[in-house]
């Protein structure tokens, strides 16, 4: 199979010959392999001073170093997060023909062989410090109001989300925190009330436009486990062991209905032992890939400042268990 063609697999609940991997970010390039993915002279400020012959020489580079980099992980998907100044696209909806163009480019690149991925979702999700009270007040004051500003969000992530397809994106990580590793930020009836209905018309959308859909919140989802669900995803992530959620236990409840990506434990990662990091590789890898419907990946991302030997030590484990 293709690293797509199993990533495709497992998010409809098949059995491909492998356990697909991904990373909603990587963040290890340069230790791993060289060099930054966006350096400056691909900051906006500076593409804007080439000519449209070199600002293309520079965007073809980046997309063959993503595939070169994702192609040597063997990642199924690509976080396709290229160059360009996004402000306008979050707001208003207008991809930056800088990100068009290396869409394109990696398309070419990888053909029908891996999926692109990009952020999609549009929902509340644990607001700052600061904004907390605000929030609070606004749901007990004004919940009409709150409900008008997610349906708003709602309808601006579908906007924006048929634009990424139309540019070759065909996987939506859906990126918005719900969860403290005690639990959601709200009640699971004030989630059902101010964030389910909207994420179930993102998810649906989506599915209709043909993207897969891969909801994450780290944290103690289990409160909230079944409405997840309910919305349809193709696949939850990150099933986060630092919030003491069980791959094992998520996989018997709702493991015949929705995809499961993670539970590789990232604070082991970063300060357990070789031994404990293994054994965290090991067991996701035991309990979520029976019967399909599982990819191997962290509970977060291999972020900046892990040790890079660390993610090659859990890559290394996934080559020896992944195979069906």
């Amino acid at each position: 199979m293709t690293p797509k063609e199993r990533a495709v697999a497992a998010l409809t609940l098949k059995v491909p010959d492998k356990v697909p991997t991904f990373e909603l970010e990587f963040q290890l390039e340069e230790e791993m392999f060289g060099r930054k993915f966006i350096t400056e002279d691909l900051y906006p400020q500076n593409l804007a001073k080439l000519s449209q012959k070199e600002k293309e020489a520079k965007i073809y580079d980046l997309a063959q170093y993503f595939v070169h980099v994702y192609s040597s992980l063997e990642y199924s998907i690509i976080p396709g997060y290229g160059p360009g100044d996004m402000s306008r696209f979050w707001s208003e909806g207008i991809l930056p023909d800088e990100m068009k163009l290396f869409l394109k480019y990696l398309r070419e690149l990888i053909g029908d062989t891996m999926m692109i991925g990009f952020h999609g979702d549009g929902t509340f999700a644990i607001p700052d410090g600061d904004k907390m009270y605000e929030f609070a007040y606004a749901i007990a004051d004004d919940p009409d109001g709150v409900k008008a500003k997610a349906e708003d969000m709602a309808q601006r992530a579908i906007k924006r989300n048929k634009v990424l397809q139309e540019n070759g994106v065909d996987c939506l990580f859906l990126c918005s925190d719900y969860c403290y590793n005690t639990g959601p930020f709200v009640s699971p009836a004030m989630f059902e009330e101010f964030i389910q209905p909207y994420l179930y018309k993102i998810i649906d959308e989506a599915r209709k436009d043909g993207l897969y859909t891969i909801k994450h919140t780290d944290g103690n989802i289990m409160p909230i486990l079944d409405q997840l669900v309910e919305c349809k995803p193709h696949a939850l992530h990150s099933i986060d062991p630092m919030a003491g959620v069980d791959i094992r236990e998520v996989k018997r409840l709702v493991g015949d209905k929705v995809c499961l990506c993670g539970n590789v434990h990232c604070a082991a990662l970063q300060t357990g032992t070789d031994e404990e990091v293994i054994a965290s590789a090991e067991y996701c890898l035991t309990y979520g890939k029976p019967g399909g419907g599982y990819i191997f990946c962290t509970s977060n991302i291999p972020f900046k400042g892990m040790n890079p030997e660390r993610y090659k030590l859990i890559l290394d484990v996934w080559k020896r268990m992944r195979d069906y």
